[in-house]
């Protein structure tokens, strides 16, 4: 499995996979909507798989010495990968609006979503999305990506919508804390979305396993 990873991050990923990290930062930003970083950071990853469809990298993996659950496998493995590595930086970024910059006024007026751990743990779920909906659906085929990313793109923003929203109505203020206030929903709520990805990704993988064995390519 070291050799089909190696595999994905040097020949079948595209540069603007790891640029796209950067996006993370996007958590820094007030007046904006933070999780639209965790959007950049997939798009980034649709690009990889977009270069590795035009290089034929999904016949060029089956005809390796591998199972083809093992193909399914290297892919979701670079995926997470990408999509951790993006959150590390999204909870760098959250980690300084909620201790050194939590009472910087820019935040405090900010009546978008705030950078914390209820908006990290939105963040897994969105991913998960992704994983569920684009990655699964690339497999169906094994080529075809337009139809999925783009039910992915709609859905993404929809549950961001939602997210950014929540926070205004009556009672769901805690949503929106700043620093270490209401510590103890919000880290429930992380959980909940670490949760969620990890299910929704585990759900993918092994539909993709099954779908992609029925393909004859």
């Amino acid at each position: 499995m070291r050799n089909i990873m190696r595999k994905e991050m040097k020949l079948s990923a595209s540069v603007l996979s790891y640029l796209f990290i950067a996006f993370g930062l996007m958590f820094f930003l007030p007046g904006y909507p933070v999780l639209c970083g965790v959007f950049f950071v997939t798009l980034g990853l649709f690009q990889s798989f977009q270069s590795a469809r035009e290089a034929n990298d999904i016949v060029f993996s089956a005809l390796l010495p591998i199972a083809k659950k093992d193909v399914v496998k290297g892919k979701y493995l670079f995926v997470s990968m990408i999509e951790i590595c993006g959150l590390i930086v999204m909870t760098a970024a959250m980690i300084i609006r909620m201790t050194v910059l939590s009472e910087a006024a820019p935040y405090r007026t900010n009546a978008l979503m705030n950078a914390n751990l209820f908006a990290l743990g939105a963040a897994f779920f969105i991913f998960g999305l992704f994983n569920l909906i684009f990655v699964g659906g690339f497999f169906k085929t094994g080529y075809k990506f337009a139809k999925p990313f783009v039910i992915y793109i709609i859905i993404a923003f929809l549950a961001i919508g939602i997210f950014e929203a929540l926070h205004h109505f009556p009672g769901l203020e805690p949503l929106n804390a700043f620093g270490v206030e209401h510590f103890g929903l919000q880290m429930v709520l992380l959980i909940i979305g670490v949760v969620l990805y990890v299910l929704l990704t585990l759900l993918s993988y092994k539909k993709a396993c099954s779908d992609f064995e029925k393909i004859d390519l």
